[in-house]
């Protein structure tokens, strides 16, 4: 495809939704100008999954200068502040980083800045852990609440433990964000344009194209140490294909439930783009 006019000496930032062709425009990128690639998908840097992710294939990793994928223990606690000290390291180092993936809290924490949270105690997360959806939602500060996904536990339970540790609102926590680490203005930010209509086909035949890759094969692998609790066993297409492993699913309703999994998920990293990110040079999917 034909690349946007990229300065060589800039970072690069990539972001798109899932299975819009981002992996491949960022290694592009990296072939005909030089650069590492740097991820910033939360599912991909778990040691446990490659298949089922579509993390770079061990090939594309010979090839090409990659870093941060699979490199966390799949019952490992990490967050984006973790993230984003692995990437400030990167940013010192004399490679130019091309950073791809879809989790926007990444991006945003990179180019807008991470309030520095205390971490939270064990103990306060197994309380989170206990308490239901509702719970912990009238618990929450009005500021907060009006802030996140009311929808999305993780983030709720969060913004609870927040509160729960030091006292202090995440609301107020944000307020007092320091200086981001990359300015927007500092590196060419890049955004994949990724139609419903043409996104849908690309999603139902990447899934066929991870089983007969070895997707189940990984998942079973995986089998006795499964937590449905654990983020790296909430990547979509892992409760579907344990479900069917399990032999509570056939494998035409996991897939058709990852497929839904994954249109739901695209929809919500589009509209996250499309709000945070109206600064980025819009790139069509189709074009790649």
């Amino acid at each position: 495809m034909l690349l946007p006019d990229l300065d060589p000496d800039k970072p690069v930032l990539l972001a798109g939704p899932t299975a819009s062709g981002k992996s491949s425009l960022a290694m592009e990128i990296a072939q005909k100008q030089g650069g590492v690639i740097v991820n910033a998908d939360a599912s991909q840097i778990y040691d446990c999954w490659r298949v089922v992710t579509a993390r770079p294939s061990r090939a594309d990793e010979q090839r090409l200068p990659h870093r941060l994928y699979g490199h966390v223990a799949y019952d490992a606690q990490y967050s984006a502040g973790h993230w984003l000290r692995e990437v400030k390291s990167l940013l010192e180092g004399s490679e130019r980083p091309i950073i791809v993936g879809g989790t926007g809290l990444y991006f945003s924490t990179l180019t807008e800045g991470l309030a520095e949270i205390p971490p939270t105690p064990d103990e306060i997360r197994a309380r989170g852990d206990s308490l239901t959806l509702d719970a912990l939602l009238a618990q929450l500060d009005r500021q907060t609440a009006a802030r996140i996904d009311l929808n999305n536990r993780a983030r709720v339970q969060r913004a609870w433990e927040v509160l729960q540790a030091s006292g202090r609102s995440l609301a107020d926590w944000q307020d007092d964000t320091p200086a981001p680490v990359l300015p927007i203005g500092t590196c060419s930010a890049l955004v994949m344009d990724s139609p419903k209509d043409w996104l849908e086909p690309r999603i139902r035949q990447r899934f066929d194209q991870m089983l007969e890759q070895g997707a189940l094969e990984e998942v079973e692998a995986m089998r006795d140490r499964y937590d449905p609790r654990l983020p790296s066993c909430k990547a979509i297409g892992v409760p579907e294909l344990m479900g069917y492993i399990r032999g509570e699913l056939t494998l035409e309703a996991a897939r058709e439930q990852a497929a839904i999994a994954t249109r739901r998920y695209a929809k919500r990293q589009r509209s996250w783009f499309r709000s945070r990110m109206k600064d980025w040079t819009v790139v069509p999917s189709s074009a790649v």
